[in-house]
């Protein structure tokens, strides 16, 4: 199931975190949520926003490389993570 984040054209969102799931090129999958992760696949244009690099700052602090859903896992609620990638003009 996918939607479009207000101001973000590319941004989806999928239901079923799965490693087998497509992601297409100039897209990355990222693991968001308190107690339950949401995968979202967003544009790979988000890494040159300053905001979007302290919370990989933040993942790489919390979790090292080693993430446990298999992809980049974001330590934020996924209210907090729309609000961000919601002001990226991508």
């Amino acid at each position: 199931m996918g939607f479009r984040l207000p101001g973000t054209i590319h941004a989806k969102k999928t239901q079923v975190p799965s490693k087998s799931l497509d992601v297409p090129k100039r897209y990355f999958a990222v693991y968001v949520g308190e107690s339950q992760k949401k995968r979202f696949v967003i544009p790979l244009s988000y890494l040159n926003q300053s905001s979007f690099q302290d919370l990989l700052s933040q993942a790489e602090e919390e979790f090292g490389y080693n993430h446990p859903m298999g992809g980049i896992t974001i330590p934020c609620s996924e209210e907090a993570f729309l609000d961000l990638t919601s002001r990226f003009g991508v």
